[in-house]
């Protein structure tokens, strides 16, 4: 196949990113001032360190034992790299903001291809949206406890947070997000760059520090060998089962790298820069998530502790009773753990400040389409600081009403998280399948290309995107009552049932996918 024809006139002296956007059809409307160390910090700090781990952390636990848990992320981050690899070809040959949903337009083709954009539009656009939701939640949980280990203990009178104030906190972090991101995106790019730092200081921090403070440690055989099914806590008694339960700790923490490409029309060079930020990302969080899981895994002092509600911090947050335990355990304080649990907090800062400046992204390229009712509003970007203002506080007025049910139900991150982790790697499936069935000369490939070896790495991604999917839809406790009933399945399944009956009584007559606001002929526009 020719790839090396010779260029228009019109694309000298252009930014590669740039010229493969106009080819496209797009014009460049967004400041392309993005480097590839800033792309990779916003990118890093979507997936983020602790964000993913921390809150899963205790329920996964508890399933199957520490051997499940440690060996599965690292089956996990093994078929994550399928999925990178392949999201980083396409990103290659596809640098546009649109991303995911942009790709499978193009990758299905003429015939599929709205159908398709129309799908993965939706799926990412919910997921990236209770994404934040999801950041929101857990800080507002890190946060709890340290304000409880703050004022004392939960057996010294400490104050743990009512959920009314639990809800506040919950909305004031999705606020003060939305305010930081309609701020110009180098503010982003710059708060970003902090957020690498602190959390690979951070993490090496913990990492070190926290097995080194604890007065014993578990042994490497009990953490790597022991496997003990939490039946009577958790209701599951089959060890297949808790298994797959005990895995999804990891497959919640190992996603996000596709931030990168949301920002490829606002990145230097962004066919070579975008791949390497999303396969930099998974290899950053791989190895430093595992020597996380680990350090907090050896670090355990009591196992039926952690989940006693009488203990110091009410048995709400597992990690917390690690870091307590150590500190408390070691100088007869918890000033080390609340300072740890602040460095945790500060993840989910930065993690939900990148998420929300991803979701604003897919809103704004998809409104740009004509895909979202009201396209005209969610579309405009702010004439100085060109930044898509209107489709930030969409996304955070939205991931307010997600919380809402915080006063009412116990279960509300279960269901936020599955609705997640679904519309967002479920997204990720659609343009994977479509560049694994479609014919080879349609593709244009960009410099990072994998050649014959797309099929088999395309078909390992969707396949483990498909299980991801299924395992989140799951029952998590037994007996199932309305507490511990995973209503994700219930909302997806509204949610989705209208979008398609949209699809089909009114938006297949007139949503064709990306719209293309540039014409070039003969290589002039």
């Amino acid at each position: 196949m020719e790839r090396n024809q010779q260029e228009p006139t019109l694309f000298q002296d252009m930014d590669s990113g740039e010229k493969r956007l106009n080819e496209l059809g797009y014009k460049q409307e967004l400041r392309r001032e993005m480097t590839l160390f800033k792309t990779l910090a916003i990118s890093f700090s979507t997936m983020t360190l602790f964000t993913g781990i921390t809150p899963l952390y205790g329920s996964s636990l508890q399933y199957a034992g520490p051997a499940s848990l440690v060996w599965g992320w690292v089956v996990v981050s093994f078929f994550t790299w399928f999925v990178g690899i392949a999201m980083a070809e396409i990103c290659s040959s596809f640098p546009t903001t649109g991303s995911l949903y942009f790709w499978a337009a193009h990758l299905a083709g003429p015939k599929w291809g709205p159908l398709s954009s129309w799908c993965c539009a939706w799926l990412e656009t919910i997921g990236l949206i209770a994404g934040i939701g999801t950041q929101a939640y857990a800080g507002s949980q890190t946060l709890q406890s340290i304000i409880l280990l703050s004022t004392g203990t939960n057996k010294d009178g400490g104050y743990f947070a009512p959920k009314w104030l639990f809800l506040c906190m919950y909305v004031s972090l999705t606020i003060i997000w939305a305010v930081l991101n309609t701020f110009a995106l180098e503010v982003i790019a710059f708060i970003d760059i902090i957020s690498i730092w602190w959390q690979v200081i951070g993490g090496l921090v913990i990492v070190i520090m926290l097995p080194l403070v604890a007065l014993t440690t578990k042994s490497a055989s009990y953490v790597f060998t022991n496997f003990e099914v939490g039946a009577d806590a958790t209701g599951v008694s089959s060890k297949p089962y808790a298994v797959i339960l005990s895995f999804l700790v990891s497959q919640y923490s190992l996603y996000g790298y596709d931030a990168a490409a949301h920002l490829t029309e606002e990145t230097k060079g962004a066919d070579k820069n975008g791949p390497i930020a999303i396969l930099s990302s998974i290899g950053i969080i791989s190895i430093f998530g595992w020597a996380y899981i680990l350090a907090l895994t050896f670090s355990i002092q009591d196992f039926s502790y952690l989940y006693d509600p009488s203990n110091e911090t009410a048995g709400a947050f597992v990690p917390a009773q690690i870091l307590y335990d150590a500190f408390h355990g070691r100088y007869h304080n918890s000033a080390g753990a609340i300072v740890l649990l602040f460095v945790i907090w500060g993840s989910y800062f930065f993690g939900g400040l990148s998420i929300t400046t991803s979701a604003a992204r897919v809103v704004y390229a998809l409104s740009r389409d004509k895909g979202i009712p009201f396209s005209s509003i969610w579309r405009q970007v702010h004439p100085k600081r060109k930044v898509p203002s209107n489709a930030v506080w969409l996304c955070a007025a939205i991931c307010i009403l997600l919380g809402l049910p915080i006063l009412k139900v116990n279960v509300v991150f279960t269901a936020i998280t599955s609705i997640c982790t679904i519309g967002w790697v479920g997204g990720y499936a659609v343009p994977i399948f479509a560049r694994m069935v479609m014919a080879e000369k349609n593709f244009k490939a960009g410099p990072f290309y994998l050649g014959r070896a797309r099929r088999p790495v395309c078909l390992i991604a969707f396949l483990w995107i498909c299980y991801t999917c299924s395992v989140f839809l799951l029952p998590t406790y037994y007996p199932i009552t309305w507490e511990t009933f995973n209503y994700a399945p219930v909302a997806l399944g509204v949610g989705l049932s209208l979008i398609m009956l949209w699809w089909v009584v009114d938006a297949r007559k007139w949503f064709k996918g990306p719209v293309r606001n540039i014409e070039i002929q003969n290589g002039k526009v």
